[in-house]
Parts: C-alpha cells; structure tokens; sequence
C-alpha cells in the first residue's frame, strides 16, 4: 500500500503522515527530510547556497526513488507542480490533499525558517502560491480534505476509513446511485464498484458519446501510469442528470462533448477564466465534493494554428466549439469572421469577440486564410461537407474539428484544393494532453497520445 500526502506546507502533512503509518504499520517518508538527507544540510541552506532550482531537483530524485515503495509519503508544498513528481507519486498508490484556509496556513507556518518563494509578504505569499498551485493540487488528488478545523488524529482516521472501504453513502442516495446506473446502462461499473472501493471513476457525459474515442484513450493511459481508474461513458440527454450520477460516484474528472459544452457551466462551483470568456467548458475537475470548470479545446485549435498568427480565418458555426475556436484565433491575433445557418447567432458570437459575422451563404465572398469548421457536420452519420474543393484556394489551412472520422469529406476537398489540411484528431490531441493534466495532474506528450491512438 502507498499512501501519498500532498498540499501547502502547515496543512498537517508530517503529523497525519506519521499517524498513518503508525496505525498501518508502514515506513514514514517525509520527502523535505530526504532531501536534506541527500543534500546533507539543510533545505534553508540549500536555497541559500543554490536556490530553489536546486531543491527542486534533488525533490524530484527523492520522489522518484519512491515509485515503487510501500509505505506512507509526506510531499513539500511545491512537489506536485512537477507533472513528472505526480506520475511517480501516483504510480499503485492513493494522493490525498490536505487544504486549509490561507489564515490558518499562515498561523501554522509562522515562524519557519524556511526562505520566502516569492518577494510578497508572508501572508501574500501564501494566497498567491495557493492560487498558483491550485489546479497542480487538485489535479493530483484522488480525495481533498479540509483539515482547518480537524486535528490530526480526526484527519488520520478519515484517510484510514477511506483506505478500509468504509464510504460514508446514505442508503437513499446508494439506491438512487444503483438506479441512474442501471438506466445508464452502467451495471457493470456498479459491479467493479462493489468489487473495488478504491476505484476512482472518469467518463465522457454527452449525447451522443458513443463514438468518442476518449474512453480507451484514457484506460490506456490510466494503465501506463499505475492508477486505479476507470474511464466510461455517460450517454444521457440531460447533463444534469450526468453530473448528479457523477456526484454520487468517485468520480474524478469529465470529458464533456456536445451538446452539453454551454449546459454544464450551471452545474459548476468553479469555472477558470478561459472557460468564463469561451462560456463553455469541455473539462470539469471535481476534489472534495466541488466542481471545477475549465476549457482545454482552443488549446486544442491554438496549438495546431500557431504557424498561422496573425491570419484571416474564417470560423463555421456558433456553438460552443465555434466559441472555443474564435478565442483561440483572437488568441493569435487572427482577424475572424463567424458564419453559421443562423446569422444571428454568428452575430451574438462574433460581437462577443469583436469579429465580422454573417450565413454560410457569404463564405464565398470571404478572403480568409484559415477555415475552420466547428460545426458536427461531417461527423457520422451525417458525412457531408459545407464546402468543396471549389470554394477553396490553393496555400488556405483548412481545420476541421470533426474527428469521427478522421478523413472527413471537408479534409479530403481541402487536400484535392491543394490546402493544407489539418484533421480533427490534431485538436482531440492537443486538448485531450491539457484535460489530462487537470484531471490526473500528470503531464503526457502529442506523441504519446497519438501513438495510443494509433
């Protein structure tokens, strides 16, 4: 058994640490400790002498000497912020947050020789690291635990009741648990449920999702790095009911696809600034009972286009993918216009960026150099294509969002136009590394994305 500590510093790490492992009967390592034991003085004065890069890297030898271990680990506040310390951490073993208010952190530290991170003041520090740190944390949790108010032991005896199995579930709820994943079609997570309470569950919530390829993506991936998850499909008409189911399960993280990008915003405690301005989210983080919201599909359209800065692009349809599409052009300083059937609604998108708006008929009046398509068409069953090869220039970037299938009819009309053409895959690929990260905390690269894909 591997039990991992992580969070600020005076968040109770060491303290509950060492009860864990007591009452375990497991070998304590507080990282901090071996690293001044590899470094043979002190953590103070290895800032002093080498700064903090320094300490970062014998953190990192220390953390990955624990891969394999058995045994209880206490992290240093920063450790998680490096994706490659998460990966080992996380490797057969189960993270737990430990969070506390800025106010009682800093009552707690008061008085550490530890050297300052940043110029700010002691209790600045301490909010600014926080918010830096925050998605680092919550991604590589399994279970958040607030311990401002609890003592040590109380704190312990949580962790230990959840290392046991012993989940706290009213009978209701279980029952009403049982019967939204029966109509799911879900009997058999309830089953590696019941078989294994330490589970930790992902899923894709859309409708349709049948034809996401994010499942095996995932299971793939949760497999090479050593953790007990389980990725699945939410498939239901309506994302409330989605996010309930995902409440009353172990739920860590959702991939969220059409048509509920916009839907699922009401249903968040939290969303990030992109996902505020794009108003959809496409990833939700969820850590001690709250929600987090976030957009990683215009990295997705971002990362592909950057050779393109400071294009004309045009952008089809004005959903949430069109939204996501638009602040990512404007991103790279494109010039945008916004087409789609409803011209009003490519004009209430297009104003919210400041671009030119206008129907699908006008695309033939456009000069642009970018098309990108953010509409579902193309995808399957419904393979036709807004455009033909006809209503492209030779040298145009033709990126459609659609990647089931890869080769849609707008890709292979971009290629015989002699454009460059840019598959939906790339963007399910840049995006899927970022939601990867949120969820898991653990950074993969395209190229190991593309090849489980493969």
């Amino acid at each position: 058994m591997k039990v991992v500590l992580i969070g600020y510093r005076g968040t109770g790490k060491t303290s509950v640490g060492r009860i864990l492992a007591e009452r375990l009967d497991l070998p304590f390592f507080d990282t901090d400790t071996l690293v001044e034991r590899t470094a043979s003085v002190s953590i103070p004065e290895i800032f002093r002498q080498h700064g903090e890069a320094r300490f970062r890297a014998l953190e990192r030898e220390v953390i990955e000497s624990l891969a394999g271990v058995e045994g209880v680990i206490s992290t240093g506040g920063g450790a998680v912020c490096d994706p490659a310390n998460v990966a080992f951490l996380r490797r057969q073993g189960r993270v737990y947050l430990l969070s506390a208010t800025p106010e009682a952190i800093r009552k707690r530290i008061a008085g550490s020789d530890r050297p300052g991170l940043t110029s700010l003041s002691p209790e600045e520090e301490v909010r600014s690291l926080l918010a830096r740190r925050k998605d680092a944390y919550l991604g590589a949790a399994d279970t958040c635990i607030d311990t401002g108010s609890r003592t040590p032991v109380e704190v312990a005896g949580t962790i230990l009741r959840d290392l046991r199995g012993e989940k706290s579930i009213p009978p209701e709820e279980r029952c009403e648990r049982d019967l939204l994943l029966e109509r799911f079609g879900l009997s058999g997570l309830r089953e590696m449920l019941d078989l294994d309470p330490w589970l930790m569950v992902c899923g894709i919530a859309g409708y349709p999702c049948a034809h996401s390829r994010s499942p095996f993506l995932y299971n793939r991936l949760f497999e090479r790095f050593g953790m007990n998850y389980h990725y699945t499909r939410f498939e239901w008409p309506d994302v409330g009911t989605i996010i309930r189911l995902a409440s009353l399960l172990p739920t860590k993280g959702l991939s969220v696809t059409i048509p509920f990008k916009t839907d699922v915003m009401r249903h968040l405690d939290e969303v990030d600034e992109h996902a505020a301005a794009i108003g959809a989210a496409n990833t939700v983080v969820r850590c001690g009972g709250r929600s987090y919201g976030h957009n990683t599909d215009w990295l997705g359209v971002r990362t592909p286009l950057l050779h393109r800065q400071g294009a004309r692009a045009v952008v089809l349809g004005a959903g949430g993918a069109a939204s996501a599409a638009v602040y990512a052009l404007r991103s790279l300083d494109m010039e945008v216009t916004v087409l789609a059937r409803r011209a009003d609604a490519a004009q209430r998108l297009a104003e919210r960026f400041n671009c030119r708006w206008g129907g699908l008929e006008d695309f033939r009046g456009c000069e642009t150099d970018v098309v990108l398509n953010a509409t579902p068409v193309g995808m399957e069953p419904d393979t036709r294509s807004l455009l033909d090869a006809s209503d492209l220039e030779r040298g145009m970037t033709v990126f459609d969002l659609v990647y089931t299938p890869p080769d849609t009819p707008l890709i292979r009309a971009a290629r015989e136009a002699g454009c460059e053409a840019i598959p939906g895959t790339e963007m399910f690929v840049h995006q899927a590394v970022e939601q990867f990260r949120l969820i898991t905390g653990i950074a993969v690269s395209p190229e190991e994305v593309r090849e489980v894909l493969s």
